[in-house]
């Protein structure tokens, strides 16, 4: 591997390490609103467009990745952690 690529490698496994609190309820917000217009039938993409691109101002590609996020155990304790920090 060359220099640059190691670098990459460390800067990537350094900044997945980390995931602040914000991401976490960027994640947990985003996640409530997709699954409350789910519900009733609209399109992914038309709850991006209406509901979450201009709340938010992320592209579809980091919705879907917010959307996959939830599922990730790591992201959904630090959620609840912070859900129940707030009261």
């Amino acid at each position: 591997m060359s220099v640059f690529c190691l670098f990459l490698r460390k800067h990537f496994l350094q900044t997945m390490a980390f995931i602040g609190c914000s991401y976490a309820k960027r994640v947990v917000e985003v996640n409530r609103i997709y699954d409350e217009y789910s519900r009733t039938g609209l399109p992914n993409r038309t709850i991006w467009r209406k509901y979450i691109w201009p709340v938010y101002g992320i592209s579809e590609k980091t919705f879907y990745n917010y959307i996959n996020a939830a599922a990730n155990p790591a992201i959904a304790a630090k959620g609840e952690a912070l859900q129940l920090s707030l009261f």
